[in-house]
């Protein structure tokens, strides 16, 4: 069974910075895309960033210039480097691994806090 954990979360003041980590575990058919997806109350689930199997990447505008994703292949591992944190940052960033053979997997969050 396919886990995926995420880790790096907290509340941070805008500015700020943190470092979000995901780590897949379990048999999975290669990683085709990793992605970072984010939900604030009220709100719904929206792409923040992904990267391919290639090393290509794609952000959503709201992150350009602040947020930087990237992947360890041999660790089954994706990170989110996230600068100039600002208050509408805030929500449950998850974590999302589309596996060779067309799988989804989701991880189950973590809260990402930016204060004023």
């Amino acid at each position: 069974q396919v886990q995926l954990v995420e880790s790096g979360g907290g509340l941070v003041q805008a500015g700020g910075s943190l470092r979000l980590s995901c780590v897949a575990s379990g048999t999975i058919f290669g990683i085709n895309v990793m992605g970072w997806y984010r939900q604030a109350p009220g709100k719904q689930r929206e792409l923040v960033a992904v990267i391919f199997s290639s090393g290509s990447t794609g952000y959503a505008d709201s992150v350009k210039g602040r947020f930087t994703i990237s992947r360890d292949n041999a660790k089954k591992t994706v990170y989110l480097q996230m600068n100039s944190l600002k208050p509408e940052d805030t929500a449950d960033y998850y974590c999302k691994l589309v596996s060779g053979n067309g799988m989804n997997y989701w991880g189950k969050g973590t809260l990402v806090t930016v204060s004023s």
